[in-house]
Parts: structure tokens; C-alpha cells; sequence
């Protein structure tokens, strides 16, 4: 609940509960095993940040001193679901042993009751989405095809040292940007806001989104595995080149000598080394912050939304790129 806390928003905690609710009902299945899977990734917690945005952009517009109307738990809970969903879909697509600190689906059961799982739980959103109206299923629909096209981007540059700053970025637009700017969308539509505010709170999730995943693959560089919860130098493994490494091949032959294929953890390590600079480190950052602040201009520029959030929304992107410092 650091999340929640950091915010300072009164009826946030409340509605967050009402969240938990909506999920549970929204996984159970008339077959008890599917049941079981589809939640296995739910009961083992999560930041829960994209339902955050969602409510957040909710009482951006009607204030928050109140909690919000059922429309936007549904909304947020359907956002949710898309998330969750990608989580039992990249596990496989990963190999990945453990997910939230509980063993994957994929792990656990195997591949294919993990896509399976997956799938429901994306037609499980699609139905929360469809029951707010139209406008809000086509956009949870494109944005679903957003994810699969950065993801599918990503892929496509598996052990690319020549893996372009331009690639990167596409790729994280859709695979991370594009759901967080459909969490502040959402909370925008079922409240009924202006277009112009409606485009102002989806540039703020947008730039966000960006933000936020630039200082995780910076994070993936400089952290710990106690800190990160997953083995630090991760990506590198897996042969995701992220921007700090995208930076350091710039100058540095021996990480190009040294990438473009698996590496075991030894050379993870030695990879990781070379790329943690304070010049790789500081410029990676840089467009974070570009991002940070683009996201705070989109809500100082925008009418009518309640300052106090507004606030606490900025000094949320502020808080992201501090925890890489």
C-alpha cells in the first residue's frame, strides 16, 4: 500500500478495496480449475498501479473527497485484467520460474494452461469494458493490439546489439505506455470530461508510462535482485537490450563483443558492469525526466481538473524517477 499512502487521497484505499472485490468475482469460472489459475496471479498482490490511474483520473475530475462511482472500479478493474492477462502470456514467452514471488502459471501448471488463463482473463476485461459502452471497448480492444505490438516489436530485436533507441522506444509505447494511458482515458470517459481533458489525462498516463518503464530497464542495470525482486541484469539475459544498453554500446566494443548472444550470469554481470556508467546512467535518465515532465505539463495545461490531485499526481512521476537515484 506504499502506493496508496504516497498519494495522500482519502477515499483511495476504500475504493482500491472495492477493486479487490471486482477482481475476485471477475475470475471465478464455473470450472474450478480455470478458477483457480486465473486468480493464482491475482491473490499474490501487485502494485495494483493502472486501477491507481484510473481512479486518480477520476477524482482529478470530480475531486477527492468522495469515493468513485461504480463505473470507474469497473472501468479500472478491466484495466487490471488486460494487465494481469500480459503478465501469464510474458511468463511464457520468458521461461519465467516465478511471478509476485509465487511460482508462475507457466511454472506451475505449464505453457499452455497459461495461455489459456491468460486469454481468459483478457475476455474476462473485454466483458467489464463492454458493459461500460462501446467507446470503452474499442479502446481496451486497441489497446490490447497496442500490447501485442510492442511486445512482437520486442521479440523481433532479441540479441540486437544494433537494437536502434527509436525501436526501444516504439516497443515500450506499446508494451507499457499504452495500458497506462488507457488507465487515465478510462477514468476520464466514465466521467463524462471534455475531449480536450479527456487527450490531457491520456498524454499524462502516456508519459507516464514511459517514464516509468525507461527507469525500470535503468533499474535492471543498477539494482539488486533484493531490490528488484526478480535477478538483477535480467533483461540483458534474456537478450532484451534496453536504452542504458542501447547508450553503452555506443562507445563501449567490448559489450559489443560481448552481446548478441545468451549469456550466462558471469558475463551478465561482467555486461551489467560495463554498461553502469554515470554517463549511461545519467543520459537514460534524461529521457525519463523528458517524460516526467511532459507528463506534468499535461495536467497543469489541462481545464478543470482538481489541483490537489493534480499535485499528487505530479509528485507521483517526480517519485518514479527518484527511486533510481
Amino acid at each position: 500500500m506504499a502506493l496508496v499512502e504516497s498519494l495522500g487521497l482519502t477515499p483511495l484505499r476504500g475504493d482500491l478495496e472495492r477493486i479487490e472485490t471486482a477482481l475476485a468475482a471477475s475470475v471465478q469460472a464455473n470450472d474450478r480449475f480455470l478458477g483457480d489459475v486465473a486468480s493464482h496471479l491475482l491473490s499474490a498482490g501487485g502494485k495494483r498501479i493502472r486501477p491507481v490511474l484510473t481512479l486518480c483520473a477520476a477524482y482529478a475530475i470530480h475531486g477527492a473527497d468522495d469515493p468513485v462511482h461504480s463505473d470507474a472500479v469497473t472501468g479500472a478493474s478491466s484495466v487490471e485484467l488486460v494487465h494481469l492477462g500480459s503478465l501469464y502470456h510474458d511468463d511464457v514467452i520468458d521461461e519465467a520460474e516465478t511471478r509476485r514471488g509465487v511460482p508462475s502459471v507457466n511454472a506451475r501448471w505449464s505453457n499452455i494452461v497459461a495461455i489459456l488463463a491468460g486469454d481468459y482473463l483478457l475476455a474476462q476485461a473485454s466483458s467489464l469494458a463492454a458493459s461500460l459502452g462501446a467507446d470503452v471497448a474499442a479502446l481496451l480492444a486497441a489497446t490490447i493490439g497496442e500490447l501485442c505490438r510492442g511486445q512482437v516489436l520486442e521479440l523481433q530485436h532479441l540479441f540486437d546489439a544494433d537494437r536502434s533507441e527509436e525501436a526501444y522506444l516504439s516497443a515500450i509505447e506499446g508494451k507499457t505506455a499504452s495500458l497506462m494511458a488507457t488507465a487515465c482515458r478510462v477514468g476520464g470517459m466514465v466521467s463524462a470530461v471534455a475531449d480536450p481533458t479527456l487527450d490531457a489525462l491520456t498524454q499524462f498516463g502516456h508519459h507516464l508510462g514511459m517514464c516509468f518503464q525507461i527507469v525500470d530497464d535503468v533499474l535492471d542495470i543498477t539494482g539488486t535482485e533484493a531490490e528488484l525482486g526478480k535477478p538483477a541484469g535480467n533483461d540483458v539475459h534474456e537478450g532484451v537490450y534496453t536504452l542504458p544498453v542501447i547508450y553503452a554500446l555506443g562507445s563501449s566494443n567490448e559489450l559489443r563483443d560481448l552481446l548478441g548472444r545468451k549469456l550466462d550470469w558471469p558475463d551478465v554481470e561482467h555486461a551489467r558492469a560495463l554498461v553502469h556508467t554515470p554517463a549511461t546512467v545519467d543520459a537514460s535518465l534524461a529521457v525519463a525526466r523528458t517524460h516526467a515532465t511532459k507528463a506534468t505539463e499535461a495536467l497543469t495545461g489541462a481545464e478543470g481538473l482538481d489541483p490537489f490531485v493534480c499535485d499528487r499526481l505530479a509528485g507521483l512521476v517526480e517519485g518514479l524517477v527518484t527511486r533510481s537515484s
